[in-house]
């Protein structure tokens, strides 16, 4: 988005955000004039604010002098102004020991920096797992655990892995669980549901042999993993910061985003929707979730070896202290992603002298 503001205008701008950020109400010339430009007259500051309710980056909620930023006059403070915020290394530090800790498992590291953003600017913060797609299998490993048990693991081309145990009703060998491994290597994997047909069907349990019945219990299971579409995950920690901004004192608006959070589609379709790998912040009515269209979402997807893993973010009113937010949260998800891009994978990998 292309934004055409004199300095003083920006000034301005920021002026009336930070000081509606910090105390909650309309921000009149006058308070500017007196508290953060004072080489500035009153009359010239009402005038240039008058302009920048013109252009849709202010509002005047009331018949009072005072002015509010729009969700445009949010969005070119967070693309233009606020990038200069950053967090000490001391506070990095601070975040990276605290995550520490929970370095051995995924899932707890997410739920740990999520906890700490929300803690750190006091709104409800989220931690997302992402969907999985499920729809086309590149692999099968087959492991035989006893006669009677096969464990079934499927790998999507998305890098996405499902297991599933296979409990069957006659006896098997080894032997067997890795002619079907084969077999479904040869002839499912890398095809899609409606690629399985009747002849590849027919092609494998001529493959089988004997065994056919060995793959039809195995095919049941396949069936059922790629009908999946993981919906991704979202956990929640402090839903109650919320009741303590007035923008939430409407029942009805504080009903709508809990839902909205509930649901999780409309949050799991905009962060989808955030490209590259920077900080992305959704205000307003850009989310995809109408029950969020006082809301804004400040999120960072977190990769391992390219391939996003999970994100952190926080949940609050358009009325938001984008600075801070944005760096707490920039700073959680580079400790996380590069915690599990060195430490986690030395953990995976097979340790020397143990062979």
């Amino acid at each position: 988005m292309e934004y055409d503001l004199s300095k003083r205008k920006m000034q301005i701008l920021r002026a009336v955000v930070e000081a509606y950020v910090k105390g909650g109400e309309p921000v009149g010339s006058k308070y500017i004039a007196q508290n953060m430009m004072p080489n500035c007259s009153p009359a010239t500051i009402r005038n240039e604010m008058a302009d920048l309710e013109a252009l849709g980056y202010l509002e005047q909620p009331h018949t009072s002098a005072g002015r509010v930023p729009s969700e445009l006059g949010y969005r070119f403070y967070v693309d233009c102004l606020a990038g200069e915020y950053k967090k000490t290394k001391a506070e990095t530090e601070m975040m990276s020991e605290r995550l520490r800790g929970k370095q051995h498992e995924l899932d707890k590291i997410l739920a740990e920096a999520s906890r700490l953003a929300g803690s750190m600017t006091n709104y409800t913060a989220i931690a997302v797992k992402p969907r999985s797609d499920m729809s086309k299998i590149i692999r099968f490993e087959v492991m035989y655990f006893d006669s009677r048990t096969l464990v079934l693991v499927m790998l999507s081309g998305s890098g996405n892995a499902k297991t599933r145990n296979l409990r069957l009703g006659f006896d098997v060998l080894p032997t067997d669980a890795a002619h079907l491994a084969s077999t479904l290597n040869t002839y499912i994997a890398g095809r899609t549901l409606d690629e399985i047909t009747l002849p590849v069907m027919m092609q494998a349990e001529t493959e089988m042999g004997s065994e056919a019945r060995l793959l039809a219990a195995a095919m049941k299971e396949i069936y059922s993993g790629m009908e999946e579409q993981g919906g991704g995950e979202i956990k929640v920690d402090g839903v109650d910061r919320l009741l303590s901004y007035p923008e939430f004192s409407d029942v009805g608006k504080l009903r709508g985003l809990l839902g909205a959070i509930e649901n999780k589609d409309g949050i799991l379709d905009t962060i989808s929707n955030i490209d590259g790998d920077e900080v992305g912040v959704v205000i307003g009515r850009e989310n995809m979730s109408d029950n969020m269209s006082d809301s804004t979402l400040v999120v960072k997807k977190i990769k391992k070896d390219g391939k996003v893993v999970g994100a952190i973010g926080v949940i609050g009113p358009c009325r938001m202290d984008y600075a801070n937010v944005m760096a707490t949260v920039d700073a959680l998800a580079e400790s996380v992603g590069k915690m599990i891009n060195s430490e986690l994978k030395m953990l995976e990998s097979p340790k020397k002298g143990n062979d």
